[in-house]
């Protein structure tokens, strides 16, 4: 297997959340959500150096509470995350060593990301592909105008909700990156952008338990699943 990069973007302020404290920091369990995220990462023997990405005034506290606490060993350096998402990434990308050959970004608040899902990412992207997880839709999905009449309703067997990690050939990543900043595009998720250039993403199957924690309500959902685990 070639080196293989994970890319953690965790510089949101989580306004959503309502905490003084970022999101990433709040306590699952008994250790701060972001904790859960790289142990994952770090765990994994496919993966040879985890990047996580912050915000400036976080840098400290990742770094004492977090990655020495826990000794995260594949942490190597910090990254400062930029305005949006995409910019975190890309000031992440810049960072990739010269032989990093796939590289997997995944959201630093999906705790619950599992090896499965970072070793069959991984592999995929080692062999070229480009690939998302996600999850098959439950609920039936409306088009709704702004008058707030429903212009159509979607087929649902082929609607998936995605989800993070999402991995790819490192040279593709890099390239569609500066694709999207040359052309002034911004995108949700990585594979937006590649599906921009026309490269193909395929999705393999997540969880329904790989959540995004970004409300109080996603918060408590969590507190479940990990007793459950």
């Amino acid at each position: 297997m070639s080196k293989v990069t994970a890319l953690i973007p965790a510089a949101g302020m989580g306004r959503r959340m309502g905490r003084a404290v970022a999101k990433q920091f709040l306590p699952l369990g008994d250790k701060p959500m972001l904790a859960h995220t790289l142990l994952a990462f770090q765990r994994s023997s496919l993966v040879d150096e985890i990047i996580p990405i912050l915000s400036d005034e976080d840098m400290e506290t990742c770094l004492k509470d977090i990655i020495e606490h826990y000794h995260i060993t594949k942490v190597k350096t910090l990254v400062v995350g930029g305005r949006e998402r995409q910019d975190s990434v890309y000031n992440g990308i810049q960072k990739l060593e010269n032989d990093a050959s796939v590289v997997l970004v995944h959201d630093g608040v999906r705790p619950f990301v599992t090896n499965a899902m970072i070793e069959e990412t991984a592999e995929l992207a080692e062999k070229g592909e480009c690939v998302a997880v996600g999850v098959p839709l439950k609920d039936t999905v409306k088009e709704v105008g702004a008058d707030g009449i429903v212009r159509s309703t979607l087929d649902r067997s082929r609607l998936w909700a995605i989800q993070t990690p999402q991995a790819f050939p490192a040279k593709t990543l890099r390239r569609v990156y500066e694709e999207s900043y040359a052309h002034k595009m911004y995108g949700t998720d990585d594979a937006t952008l590649a599906e921009r250039a026309g490269i193909k993403v395929r999705v393999i199957m997540g969880s329904y338990d790989n959540i995004k924690i970004t409300t109080p309500e996603d918060l408590l959902l969590a507190e479940e699943i990990l007793k459950r685990r």
